[in-house]
């Protein structure tokens, strides 16, 4: 089970603001990714198969993940999520031709394709589309909450972009009362995220 705070920033300045205060705690940024979404997406609200790779045309690495629907209450994100390493090369043909996955050996297609009966000749893995999710992650030090990591995504969507603050812990409450107060020593606004990434995807606009 994946616990994470998530808090939505309202705009391109309140991210910048947050962006240049934690500069000095940044351990890394990741690429722009691509998603995949599967075909059970279609029909099963909140449910998705997702495949990333760190650079379009050379990707050092990739995933495939599994994410069941999100409880998401107060900026208390709650989620059982699975993921497996793929093979980069793999990866990439599977992003060119979506139908490629039913083939793949893993546990999750198989999941995927016992629940939702898709994978198969029938009913093959299709690409609903994507969004860009450039994420910046820090640490941050003693004296702020030390030891937790937070990651600060800016996600761009065919119809808007999406900023957010997230934080994953295994303690939600204390983490998210040393997130706000953070971001109301910086001077951030911020609301809870009442909705993920792939729901705005799936609504096709920005959601709360």
């Amino acid at each position: 089970m994946e616990i994470e705070i998530k808090l939505r920033l309202p705009d391109a300045a309140a991210h910048q603001r947050l962006s240049s205060f934690l500069a000095p705690r940044l351990l890394h940024t990741d690429a722009p990714a691509r998603p995949l979404a599967d075909a059970a997406a279609a029909t099963a609200a909140q449910r998705d198969v997702r495949l990333y790779d760190t650079d379009d045309r050379d990707p050092s690495c990739a995933v495939l993940t599994l994410k069941r629907p999100p409880r998401i209450d107060a900026g208390v994100s709650r989620v059982e999520e699975v993921v497996e390493p793929l093979d980069p090369a793999l990866a990439l043909t599977c992003v060119d031709n979506p139908a490629r996955l039913g083939a793949l050996d893993s546990p999750i297609v198989w999941l995927v394709s016992d629940e939702y009966g898709v994978g198969g000749e029938k009913a093959p893995f299709v690409c609903l589309g994507g969004f860009r999710n450039t994420r910046s992650v820090y640490e941050l030090e003693e004296g702020e909450g030390q030891g937790l990591v937070l990651e600060l995504d800016e996600t761009h969507f065919d119809f808007g972009t999406n900023y957010e603050l997230e934080c994953e812990t295994a303690e939600p409450d204390q983490a998210k009362e040393v997130l706000e107060r953070l971001l109301t020593v910086v001077g951030v606004p911020y609301e809870y995220s009442r909705s993920n990434k792939f729901a705005c995807f799936m609504a096709g606009k920005l959601l709360p």
